[in-house]
């Protein structure tokens, strides 16, 4: 099987340097409809990124994964057919409405927005015409390998990243509160504010945390049983983070996925040298949680939504001026540190100077000693991610040959693929064979700042002729654009038939959880057997009794309050199992709703 890294991309740059950490393959928006607004990119910008990512033989899957109304979707499959011809590897999408539109033969991958939580559901897409699904976050392992077992879908999973607390595609707070939907690209997070809980006799059980805020995604350690559980592509989340954050996880899980290659395969070609050490906890993280892989376990951030970083040791004394802070971590001016107080709120500060391990802030803190520190702005290792940080290269063995006519220059690429760079010229004797054997050598060595690494040079002349090094240079240049050509183009994609095997949808009637926004993906739900059909919330105002979030995530375990017993933790609040629990926040109040059976909460707005 070949394994495939997965990097988003926010733009051409983010996207090259994806590429050039380890990326096999990228997800970038498109100029429009994309699930993150803030990141659209330019037609000319992602048919520059196409031509980098073939180079290396990576894809590029372009993210049209938005909910679209009537007056869109001929615009959307006009800029469809425009990435087709761009050579995009494949589309992300939402949307059943488009596979009742005339699209190219452009490779279909069911966006996580779709859904894609359960066996009959995936079996369903892969009936309808779609090559791969991107599986819902919250999917376990024993989940996976029973998907893997009953389809012959390409399983693409999350491995890094923030969470939807919610199940995508399955959310709606952020259009209730906002009106602004996450289904359309524009969610407002609400699930990273503050909530006040309460009790349905209205006592404040607590006050102004971040209840529903997760930690981030980490399945680093994960990662053999993901593989063996049948997942190829390993998706890291992030198309609105910085640069540092992609270059740093993009190379973390490529050296993982790197040391796990027994048996299987990569994706794309070429090998990456680093300048830096890949951490994880260096860039952007709320603390780490594996979520659902294996078992439930605490997942939350109740005290803050922000980046904590690395834990860099405790504070051990302080003078009112300057603190000392356990560990062997380097301190630098300038670092971000941070920590909880006692009312369990984030707190930090700048340091404007190190002496071994007491620093000075900004402004002294008021913290206890013993109190963990937290570094989340590492200002050594961002001005190290700020310049060149990796190189990718892709081996050749190089062939210098002699006919009648003149020279040839033939490159043999890790991949197999071969060019030969012909030269006409006139054969002069050399005096000298060995010492002109190693020039030629030599300079054909030469790659420099090229995509390639030359493993061999033969020199079939063996020096017996002699040629200046500014035509041996100038042969090299012309053989390895002639070579990035042809890889380009070797890596373009063939076209991929949707067939659609009419086969019926696992139900005969939709509600609004169904997302169906306009004629086309009704029409295409009926000609799948099903005869009735709610409107997605986008064409309505009328949320009474309509859950805003289904959750695999709950509060009442998070609280040591399972209604099952499962909860590992102590009762951090005093709820009683009759209990009902109601959020508040900006005067707007919600209902949770506990589904033990299926072991779900869902959260309903008091109206």
């Amino acid at each position: 099987m070949k394994l495939e890294l997965l990097s988003p991309a926010k733009n051409l740059e983010f996207g090259r340097e994806a590429i050039n950490h380890g990326a096999d393959a990228l997800y970038i928006g498109a100029p429009a409809f994309g699930a993150r607004a803030a990141a659209t990119n330019t037609l000319e910008d992602i048919d520059a990124l196409v031509s980098y990512a073939h180079l290396y033989g990576s894809k590029v899957f372009v993210t049209v994964n938005t909910l679209l109304f009537d007056n869109e979707i001929e615009a959307a499959v006009r800029m469809i057919h425009q990435l087709y011809n761009i050579g995009v590897d494949a589309l992300l999408i939402q949307d059943m409405g488009l596979l009742e539109c005339d699209l190219p033969p452009i490779e279909l991958h069911a966006s996580t927005q779709c859904h894609n939580a359960s066996v009959d559901r995936i079996k369903f897409l892969e009936q309808a015409g779609f090559k791969r699904v991107v599986l819902a976050r919250e999917t376990s392992l024993e989940q996976m390998r029973e998907i893997r077992q009953t389809t012959h879908l390409d399983l693409e999973a999350f491995v890094h990243g923030a969470l939807c607390v919610s199940y995508s595609g399955q959310c709606y707070m952020s259009q209730y509160l906002n009106q602004r939907s996450g289904n359309r690209g524009c969610c407002s997070q609400p699930c990273r504010s503050t909530y006040d809980l309460y009790n349905g006799d209205g006592k404040l059980l607590s006050k102004e945390k971040h209840l529903l805020s997760l930690r981030d995604f980490n399945a680093s350690q994960q990662l053999c049983s993901m593989i063996d559980a049948g997942i190829m592509s390993f998706k890291i989340e992030g198309r609105l983070k910085d640069l540092s954050y992609v270059k740093n996880i993009t190379a973390y899980y490529r050296q993982l996925l790197d040391s796990m290659m027994e048996g299987h395969s990569k994706s794309s070609s070429g090998s990456c040298y680093y300048s830096f050490t890949p951490d994880p906890e260096r860039t952007f993280n709320r603390g780490y949680t594996d979520y659902f892989l294996r078992e439930r376990k605490p997942m939350a951030s109740f005290s803050t939504q922000k980046s904590i970083g690395k834990r860099i040791g405790e504070a051990t004394s302080t003078n009112g001026s300057s603190l000392s802070i356990s560990g062997t971590e380097p301190l630098t001016t300038g670092d971000g540190l941070c920590y909880f107080d006692g009312d369990g709120k984030l707190q930090g500060f700048l340091v404007n100077g190190v002496q071994g391990r007491t620093v000075t802030p900004n402004r002294m803190p008021e913290i206890k000693i013993g109190t963990t520190i937290w570094r989340n702005n590492d200002q050594l290792f961002e001005k190290q991610m700020q310049g060149h940080t990796a190189e990718r290269k892709i081996n050749i063995e190089m062939l210098f040959s002699y006919d009648k006519t003149g020279f040839n220059l033939t490159f043999k690429d890790e991949d197999g693929l071969s060019v030969i760079q012909h030269l006409e010229a006139e054969h002069i004797d050399s005096n000298k064979p060995l010492i002109n054997s190693n020039t030629i050598v030599k300079q054909l060595s030469k790659l420099g700042n090229t995509p390639f690494s030359a493993t061999l040079v033969t020199d079939k002349t063996e020096g017996r002729y002699f040629i200046p090094s500014s035509t041996l240079n100038e042969l090299r240049r012309n053989a390895v654009e002639l070579l990035k050509e042809y890889r380009i183009s070797h890596f373009h994609p063939k076209d991929c038939a949707h067939i659609d095997q009419g086969l019926p949808y696992p139900s005969t009637t939709l509600d609004y959880r169904a997302n169906v926004i306009n004629n086309k993906a009704e029409d295409f739900y009926k000609r799948h057997g099903v005869s009735k059909i709610e409107r997605g919330l986008e064409l309505t105002e009328n949320y009474d009794g309509k859950a805003l979030m289904t959750t695999k995530y709950c509060l009442r375990y998070e609280l040591g309050c399972c209604l099952q017993n499962k909860s590992r933790s102590k009762p951090q609040l005093n709820i009683a199992p009759s209990d009902t629990l109601i959020l508040r926040n900006n005067n707007r109040r919600f209902r949770l709703d506990f589904d033990c059976r299926q072991c779900l909460m869902r959260i309903y707005p008091i109206i």
